[in-house]
């Protein structure tokens, strides 16, 4: 049986949740937990009235922290929502508060699988809930630039009018501002995407997928669709062991540091990064970018 338990059931708690049950997948069960047990069991049987359709018939309960030790994946979305006017750091007080106490119930329930983050500041939470766990580093991992890649991959599949599945490009670093697009390893099918798209554009994609964010929120007051889907991606990639490339928020032994960057993924987590080749300046732009989740981390102290 693979259990999966999601530790706030707000609006991209629930996004992911009901991605999870519009695809097959390995999850067998799904507990939700949240410090208001009542929405948290108001969404559990709001989801049982999709079981007559969904392709998937996973049993959805209740949770509770002890339910974490037989659970194969703890996804924690629960934290302080970015508001509109505010960056990811600006969140680093109010959610590092929240998450050492979460971390330690999960611990003490005997789990031993994988933390997949969620919670903004991403990079430092997922630092932080390695440090707060103990577990190996290759066990904790954030969702990292995943949904920024999604994003990135959709804005130049649009300009260039091709399928964004063709289109293999990743955004590196920090899930925030300081995130960036290293444009000499991005492709279309083997082609060079200079062969699609001019500077002047390329600048353009990466302004707008940088402010993606910040235009949802503002229009919409969150952000929860795309989260949810890359959410899922990811726990596909862990419970079907499929030795997939993503750019999670991952365990750099060097830097000492978590941050987005393409590494494989399978059943036990994280194992191993890929070697990309950057330019010169496309390594001081992720210097710069983990400096600035250094920033946080201190923030967080």
């Amino acid at each position: 049986m693979e259990r999966v338990v999601i530790i706030g059931t707000g609006n991209v708690g629930m996004s992911y949740a009901f991605s999870l049950l519009n695809q097959r997948t390995e999850v067998d069960e799904l507990f939700l937990i949240d410090r208001t047990r009542e929405k948290a069991a108001g969404e559990a049987l709001d989801l049982h009235s999709t079981l007559g359709y969904s392709p998937s018939n996973m049993k959805i309960r209740l949770g509770k922290y002890s339910d974490c030790k037989d659970a194969k994946l703890v996804v924690i979305t629960a934290g302080a929502p970015q508001l509109p006017g505010e960056t990811r750091m600006d969140l680093v007080k109010k959610n590092s508060a929240i998450l050492q106490p979460m971390i330690a119930e999960v611990m003490a329930s005997g789990f031993n699988g994988i933390i997949l983050m969620v919670s903004n500041p991403l990079d430092v939470m997922t630092q932080l809930a390695w440090k707060y766990s103990g577990l190996p580093h290759s066990k904790v991992i954030g969702s990292g630039t995943v949904l920024d890649s999604s994003r990135l991959k959709y804005t130049i599949g649009h300009q260039a009018k091709v399928n964004p599945k063709d289109v293999k490009a990743y955004v590196l670093g920090e899930h925030g501002d300081s995130g960036f697009v290293p444009w000499s390893l991005c492709s279309i099918s083997m082609q060079p995407l200079t062969d699609f798209l001019d500077d002047d554009q390329m600048t353009a994609i990466s302004e707008r997928v940088k402010n993606d964010a910040y235009e949802i929120i503002k229009r919409k007051g969150a952000t929860y669709y795309g989260i949810g889907m890359c959410l899922t991606r990811i726990t596909n990639a862990i419970l079907s062991n499929e030795h997939a490339v993503l750019p999670l928020s991952n365990y750099d032994s060097t830097e000492k540091l978590y941050y987005g960057y393409p590494c494989v993924v399978g059943r036990n987590g994280v194992e191993r990064r890929i070697d990309l080749r950057l330019s010169a300046l496309e390594r001081r732009k992720l210097a710069k970018s983990m400096d600035a989740i250094r920033v946080g981390l201190d923030a967080a102290k």
